[in-house]
């Protein structure tokens, strides 16, 4: 291809491409609904992790350090900055339908304002903020339930660095409260960078309770409406996901519901187990074996060796 050609194959190729963002916007983003970039939002998730684990995620923490001041000025400039972000989100998804009205407590179908937007996005972070003293008590506990229930962890430091697990309970721990405020996108993006790094997918809609632990991890799939209780400890290639899903009249996929299964206290659910269904209930202390199809509700303290 001589200079005149390849002038040419140029000018074409990029005719082409363009015309493909105005015949298919739906993946593209040009204009006024700019989304925050995907490596910014990882970024908060790192600045939030530094502050539920300081230490081991961030700077280190020098011995003679003022804790306060150092972790009073973390938090304001997170703060604002994850401000900013929530505001940018909740503007993007203004423009692209998703209204998220009750975040600014407003129904009308006008655009909100600037100053609407920056206002929802401060509640929402001081809101979340807040929440961080109680997202580190529950991640203790998941950590010594992976030292107690692991006997090749030999200590806690080990844990939280390298189990992939715990990286996937911290990010959720840290997602699902933007989720429970109502912040679209924000939580999900978050989520699928823990199932990029650790290998399990984790819905920051689930709902899991204290003392949680994920052992090996890779593969593990935990969908939105699930609901785990405390001391529960499942293994790698587990799913807890969607029997079925309901149609509308049109074909299209009914949406919300219950969909995922509720899974009791103190339950054990061995490597590869599948749980599916919104109305499956496996209840407290109950033990399911390794490759086990499960579409009944379980008693609480039967042991299921055989698919049902």
């Amino acid at each position: 291809m001589n200079s005149a050609q390849n002038s040419s194959w140029l000018r074409r190729l990029t005719a082409e491409l363009v015309a493909s963002y105005r015949e298919q916007g739906g993946v593209n983003i040009m204009g006024d609904r700019q989304l925050p970039a995907q490596k910014e939002i990882v970024r908060l998730l790192e600045d939030l992790q530094a502050l539920v684990f300081p230490g081991y995620h961030g700077q280190v923490l020098p011995r003679e350090a003022d804790l306060e001041f150092l972790v009073g000025s973390r938090l304001e400039t997170l703060a604002r900055e994850l401000t900013t972000v929530i505001s940018q989100t909740l503007r993007f998804c203004w423009h692209s339908g998703c209204r998220c009205s009750e975040l600014w407590g407003s129904t009308e179908n006008q655009a909100p304002g600037t100053e609407a937007f920056e206002a929802a996005a401060r509640r929402v972070t001081t809101q979340y903020l807040e929440q961080l003293p109680g997202i580190r008590t529950l991640l203790n506990t998941d950590v010594q339930a992976a030292f107690v229930g692991d006997p090749a962890a030999t200590n806690t430091e080990e844990i939280i660095l390298c189990y992939p697990g715990i990286t996937a309970i911290l990010v959720h721990r840290l997602a699902h409260p933007l989720y429970e405020l109502g912040v679209p996108l924000l939580p999900r993006i978050m989520s699928e960078w823990a199932h990029h790094s650790s290998g399990v997918d984790i819905h920051p809609g689930a709902r899991i309770g204290p003392h949680f632990f994920i052992d090996h991890g890779t593969g593990v799939v935990i969908g939105e409406t699930t609901a785990i209780g405390a001391h529960v400890k499942i293994y790698q290639g587990v799913t807890l996901g969607a029997l079925s899903f309901p149609r509308n009249p049109d074909g299209t996929l009914v949406k919300g519901g219950k969909r995922h299964p509720t899974i009791g206290d103190r339950v054990t659910i061995y490597a590869n187990a599948t749980i599916l269904g919104g109305e499956t209930v496996i209840g407290d202390g109950a033990v399911i074996g390794g490759g086990m199809w499960i579409t009944d509700s379980v008693s609480a303290g039967a042991k299921v060796l055989n698919s049902r």
